[in-house]
């Protein structure tokens, strides 16, 4: 080993001995029920990084959660009042800590036979071998019906008692061997045939199951012991922790200071399709589908109804909010539709228009029936105008119909007059055309007329179809529609690239993946599309607006939401935003004529109007107009620090000491961690 290997290895002990370090400092904060539940009652069932998530919750409120929700997503009834799971466990550690535990100084949950027994729960067959001078006590345990845990249709556990003393431990064919099992044996350690040979004649039952604990396998006279018994031993420890999926609790840590309470336990997984194209009217949109794995209703009468509520959130590099909306799908269905959507995936699917950057788009959907939540994050990466040449992700779809006539709203996964039928998990049947869809965008004229597109697709790695088209070649060269026969793919999983390619060069390039089953058939999605207007609409100039505003493009930002307002004057969603950008650009007058018929109005207040119309008044020194827009706004709203704070501050200027005082005082009675604002309770007390 060179230095420089040894100082990596050094340095990942290190590393590994910390983090080892830094678990045990976690775990040893721990109240006492939660180290009993993490290193006794769920120690054989949990896995690393659920063991992780749990020892960096911070209080216990959320480690009660946790393990609700621990519990939740092994329960095989969700829905029902019981967990069965959960009581089965618990039963088989009763019983582990009863029977298991009387020949050792361990309690009956820590010793060998009882992690088998909480993992795998009661054998189909028990044989006992005890009383024989020739072999030690053992126990051989028959197992058979657990093919849902991955494991053989049937196989022995086998247990002995190590020397003739002590608890019954765990064998292991590979690493003990028959001459483990005999009593004085003195033979030749590794001559595994001649022990075979001395337990066959003590007893033959055991000795079957010396060499191998899969019943068929082999062994025997002229075998050796079975590697795969040893394999079989760690997949009955792992079993387990294979059927549960991680994802759950990553989420947990991730929402639990978000959503409800009621919620928090309930994360189920979904599949999700995120894209972008840009439309002929030059905006951007981001489409998405959301597919929950189960979508739970409830009944009145011979109605199923549930309403989805989804919200987005779109933040730049820095992390700084850049857009943010809010969705409720109020879906009722009948009989016929219930019927149908609990046998086939649900997929919710929206569109929204975005400026040009790199963002991460985060989407949280709860289901207020069931209270149950899922979520879906993606980078994105929106081109501008000067980008150069670019290539969106394609969409790839099982069905697309073409959309004519005078409808021009911007419909999901809508690519000029198609749109694309989606499915999360890219999952084909041989009968299928597979549709591919994609837009490339600052085309110069040369690679108009010499580029072309090349289709490659990749099977296990290696090439197995590739086939190329001239872009003049398609009536629309910014907006490339394929549709591929699957007839000649075979069963597997396939990588398909996409590439502009011009003089045998690769200009751009896309990636994606699907597979290719052997179903005949597949239940493809029952879809709610929501619909955005004709791209006329002032909305856009609206949305968009804002999100240029929340970037710091004020110049755009003003553009598009002066030309929103002039078309819809009266709407607070243009005119909120619009007086943000007047406060930034320091045209605080502006703001007043904005806002201020929305101040003045008793139906329907909104909160931020009164803030920024108060701080706008202030920020002209119009200290009596501020103090009245600040009083109406507590008292409509509710007292608030930063108002009140803010009050203070415009009767200290009208020299109205004592209600500057008032307002100071009520603010520190709500928050008294306020240290500015005690030192101008004291310069002032003396002033009348």
């Amino acid at each position: 080993m060179n230095i420089s290997e040894r100082y990596q290895t050094a340095l990942l002990v290190l590393l590994i001995s910390f983090t080892a370090l830094f678990s045990m400092e976690q775990r040893a904060d721990l109240p006492e029920r939660y180290k009993q539940w993490l290193d006794k009652e769920a120690v054989y069932i949990i896995t690393s990084v659920e063991r992780e998530v749990f020892l960096k919750l911070q209080n216990d409120r959320e480690r009660d959660l946790f393990v609700e929700a621990f519990w939740k997503q092994r329960d095989p009834t969700k829905g029902t009042p019981e967990n069965e799971f959960k009581a089965e466990h618990y039963r088989r550690i009763a019983h582990a800590d009863r029977y298991f535990g009387r020949d050792t100084f361990l309690p009956g949950w820590r010793t060998d036979r009882g992690r088998i027994y909480i993992l795998l729960g009661e054998p189909k067959d028990i044989q006992k071998f005890d009383g024989k001078s020739q072999i030690y006590p053992a126990e051989v345990w028959f197992y058979q019906g657990l093919t849902d845990l991955g494991l053989p249709s049937g196989f022995n556990i086998v247990f002995y008692r190590r020397s003739g003393t002590g608890g019954y431990e765990l064998y292991s064919p590979l690493n003990d061997g028959p001459m483990a099992l005999l009593a004085g044996y003195s033979g030749d350690p590794m001559d595994f045939q001649a022990a075979y040979r001395m337990l066959l004649e003590a007893a033959p039952a055991l000795a079957q199951v010396s060499l191998s604990l899969i019943p068929g396998e082999g062994g025997g006279l002229g075998g050796r012991p079975s590697m795969s018994s040893d394999l079989l031993i760690q997949r009955v420890e792992a079993a387990p922790r294979r059927q549960v999926e991680n994802r759950y609790a990553r989420k947990f840590l991730e929402y639990k200071d978000i959503v409800e309470v009621e919620y928090s336990t309930n994360y189920i997984n979904s599949g999700a399709v995120v894209k972008m194209t840009r439309h002929p009217s030059g905006y951007c949109f981001v489409h998405y589908a959301v597919e929950p794995e189960r979508l739970s209703v409830n009944q009145h009468q011979d109605k199923y109804y549930t309403t989805l509520r989804l919200n987005g959130t779109l933040t730049a590099e820095d992390g700084s909010l850049i857009y943010q909306f809010e969705r409720d799908v109020n879906l009722e269905l009948d009989a016929g539709q219930t019927q149908m959507i609990s046998s086939r995936p649900v997929s919710i699917r929206d569109v929204f228009p975005v400026i040009p950057g790199r963002f991460h788009l985060s989407i949280l959907m709860k289901n207020e029936i069931s209270k149950e939540f899922t979520s879906v994050e993606e980078d994105l990466y929106i081109p501008g105008e000067d980008d150069g040449v670019f290539m969106t992700s394609p969409i790839v779809g099982y069905r697309i119909n073409e959309r004519r006539g005078e409808d021009r709203r911007v419909r999901p996964f809508q690519m000029g007059p198609y749109q694309v039928h989606v499915h999360s998990n890219r999952i084909f049947v041989g009968d299928d055309t597979l549709v591919l869809a994609f837009q490339l965008h600052g085309l110069t004229e040369d690679i108009r007329q010499k580029g072309k597109i090349r289709y490659r697709f990749l099977r296990e790695d290696k090439e197995f179809l590739v086939f190329s088209k001239n872009l003049s070649g398609y009536s629309s060269p910014g907006e490339i529609v394929e549709r591929i026969a699957l007839e000649d793919f075979s069963p597997a999983h396939y990588f398909l690239e996409v590439a502009l390619m011009l003089d045998e060069s690769e200009v751009v390039q896309a990636r994606e993946e699907f597979d290719l089953t052997f179903a005949e058939e597949l239940a493809r999605p029952w879809v709610y599309n929501k619909l955005l207007p004709d791209p006329g609409s002032p909305v856009y100039l609206q949305i968009l607006g804002s999100q240029y505003a929340s970037q710091g493009s004020l110049a755009k930002a003003r553009s598009m939401l002066e030309e929103a307002y002039r078309k819809m004057p009266q709407s607070l969603e243009v005119s909120l935003p619009l007086a943000e950008v007047f406060m930034k650009s320091g045209e605080y007058a502006s703001v007043e004529a904005l806002l201020k018929p929305f101040v003045d109005r008793e139906e329907n207040p909104h909160f931020e109007a009164h803030s920024l119309l108060g701080e706008a008044y202030r920020k002209m020194g119009w200290w009596e107009k501020a103090a009245g827009v600040l009083e109406l706004g507590l008292k409509r709203f509710g007292v608030s620090t930063l108002w009140l704070n803010a009050l203070g501050d415009c009767y200290m200027n009208m020299e109205e000491f004592q209600k500057a005082r008032d307002a100071w005082r009520r603010s520190l009675e709500l928050d008294s961690g306020q240290p500015d604002i005690k030192k101008v309770l004291d310069r002032i007390k003396e002033k009348s």
